[in-house]
Order: C-alpha cells, then sequence, then structure tokens
C-alpha cells in the first residue's frame, strides 16, 4: 500500500511539471529613447530578471532613394549596467521585396556594425540579437540568406520572430535558420472597423494556428502584449489605431457617446493631436490581467516542454502599471 502511495505521488509530481521547465520572464522596449522610472526599473528587475529586449533600431525601404536605411535608431539615456542586454533590430519586409538577393550580405554587415557601434556607445555587452521581419513566401530566400550572413559577421546567437501564420504554414513560409526562434502570441486576427472579437488576442483565431505548434522544429521562446489600443472608423472604414487614446478619455460624455462595442464622438475635435470628426466610432481593444492569463494557459498547453523559456513582455515603455504587477506578470509566466 505505501509503495502505491509513493509511486502515485511521483506520478502526480511528473503530470503536475510537464510544463514547468523554469520559465523566464523579460520585457521589450521599444520607445526610440530609452528612459525608465522608478517603477519600471524595480519591475523589471522583481518580474524579468533584469533581462531586456531593446530596440535598437529599424530597418525600412527609401522609395526616394531606392536603398535601404536605419530609422529610429535608440537613443540611451541612462546606464544598462546590469541588465542583460538583447538587441532588436525590426526589419521591414517590404526592404526584402526590393533589395536583390545579391544584397543580403552588405545588408547583413551594415546592420552588424550598427548593432556593435551601439552596444559600444552604451557600455553594453552583446551575447544574442533578435531580428524581427514578418517574412513572407516570397521574401523568404532574401531573409534567411540576410540571416546567414548576419550570423557569420556577428557570431552571436540569432534569434528570429515567429508569427502564428509562420507555423502553420512551414511548408511555404519556411523555417528561417536561427538558434532560436520567438512565437509572438498577439496581432492575430484581421483589424476591423466592428465586430467584438479583438485582434490582439482572441482564443478563436488563436487556436486555428496552433495544431502544429509542438512539431515546430526551432526551440520557441514566446512573447505576449501588455499593451490596449482604440481602432478610429468612419463611415466604416478604417481609419488609424492609437494606443495614446485612452478608454477612460471616450467615456467622457462631453464629447463620447457609448454604442454596444466601443464609444461614438458626438462632436468633432482636437484629442490628444488627433483629429476626430463628428459620428467617427472607436473600438476599444484590451489586454488585461485576466486575458493575459487566458492566453498563456492556451498557449503553454500546446508547446512542448522548454528548460528556460523565456516568455518576453511588450512592452515596457508603455506598459500599464495598475493593471500589470509584478504578481500577476509572475503567475502569468509561471503558467509556462
Amino acid at each position: 500500500m505505501r509503495s502505491w502511495c509513493v509511486l502515485s505521488f511521483f506520478l502526480f509530481a511528473l503530470i503536475s511539471c510537464k510544463h514547468k521547465e523554469d520559465p523566464q520572464a523579460a520585457f521589450y522596449y521599444w520607445k526610440t529613447i530609452y528612459q525608465t522610472n522608478s517603477v519600471q526599473k524595480d519591475l523589471l528587475n522583481k518580474t524579468g530578471n533584469n533581462k531586456l529586449y531593446l530596440r535598437f533600431f529599424d530597418v525600412t525601404w527609401d522609395e526616394h532613394k531606392h536603398d535601404v536605411k536605419p530609422n529610429a535608431v535608440v537613443h540611451i539615456n541612462e546606464s544598462l549596467t546590469g541588465l542583460r542586454v538583447i538587441p532588436v533590430i525590426f526589419i521591414s519586409n517590404r526592404v526584402f521585396e526590393r533589395i536583390a538577393f545579391s544584397g543580403a550580405d552588405s545588408l547583413a554587415k551594415k546592420c552588424h556594425d550598427l548593432v556593435s557601434i551601439l552596444a559600444a556607445k552604451a557600455n553594453c555587452s552583446v551575447q544574442s540579437v533578435q531580428i524581427d521581419c514578418d517574412w513572407t513566401e516570397s521574401t523568404k530566400e532574401k531573409y534567411f540568406s540576410f540571416l546567414k550572413f548576419f550570423k557569420a559577421f556577428s557570431r552571436h546567437s540569432v534569434q528570429a520572430t515567429i508569427r502564428l501564420h509562420q507555423v502553420k504554414y512551414r511548408e511555404r513560409t519556411g523555417v528561417p535558420p536561427v538558434d532560436k526562434g520567438v512565437l509572438m502570441f498577439y496581432n492575430m486576427g484581421k483589424i476591423t472597423a466592428g465586430g467584438t472579437a479583438s485582434s490582439i488576442y482572441n482564443e478563436k483565431d488563436a487556436a486555428r494556428y496552433l495544431s502544429r505548434l509542438g512539431s515546430y522544429p526551432l526551440p520557441l521562446d514566446v512573447a505576449l502584449p501588455l499593451f490596449s489600443w482604440v481602432i478610429q472608423s468612419r463611415d466604416g472604414k478604417l481609419i488609424q489605431i492609437y494606443s495614446k487614446i485612452t478608454c477612460n478619455e471616450l467615456k467622457d460624455q462631453r464629447y463620447f457617446g457609448a454604442l454596444k462595442d466601443g464609444f461614438r464622438a458626438k462632436k468633432s475635435l482636437f484629442l490628444k493631436g488627433v483629429y476626430i470628426k463628428a459620428n467617427d466610432n472607436f473600438k476599444p481593444e484590451k489586454t488585461n490581467a485576466d486575458i493575459l492569463k487566458k492566453a498563456a494557459d492556451q498557449l503553454s498547453d500546446q508547446l512542448p516542454s522548454l528548460k528556460n523559456r523565456t516568455i518576453i513582455y511588450y512592452e515596457l515603455a508603455n506598459i500599464n502599471l495598475p493593471e500589470f504587477t509584478s504578481e500577476t506578470l509572475n503567475k502569468v509566466t509561471n503558467s509556462f
């Protein structure tokens, strides 16, 4: 009887620990000026283990010069001492639509050189670099060539962001030649002027892409959203998306009236530099602690085990601090 109890205990422990592989939390920082306040520093320390995915610069296509150019290069206004910094490069897919295949090596060298310059200026030691690009079937050969050249130049570990459609349709989009992928578990639905489903995260859209996740041939870290936004539409047509306009501002009854799934402007006005025309509609899409935990639970059930998986939260610069506390985020991280 005693041996049966002991066996039952170990079986229970084994089942309970299926996904408990010591996950680690980290944060993205996406603003052009890196400067954190005391609350953000505390959150980075207590939740993120001082691990920071810092966007160094974007790479875009200059339509006038018909060439690539760095854009929104980060300005680091405080010391990075004590932080484990992973530089992130965002590259527009337009770049790979436009450059010649033979240009992948020179682009990789330019990116490596700029990362080195910025890291040296910030007195930052680089062990790994993350490349963020939503590549397509038509651009995969150029993008993958770029990744190979970049890894050869940098001699660092290279990560690449992976969207859900690139997991499901990997035979068409290919698998990037990198050391690790980062699954972007947000922005999965179609952005629409109406309807109740959120384009940031909704369980139904996510479920359509998860069946093949367990067999993806790269180890995967995970990126989860901490952001919310509102979608502005006019006469049923999408106008713009804003993260700087909040639900509290849209609840101001002097200027807005409530709809079933949003708000409507009562009069024309400017709000935070945004022109709003009378009868414009605003659809809020929010991420809160409950939604974040739901997303984590749905995803963790589908991921294969990975020791020390990193859960990266997007992002520290615009985080809703009262909503996402250290306790909340640690609980979500431990779901994996």
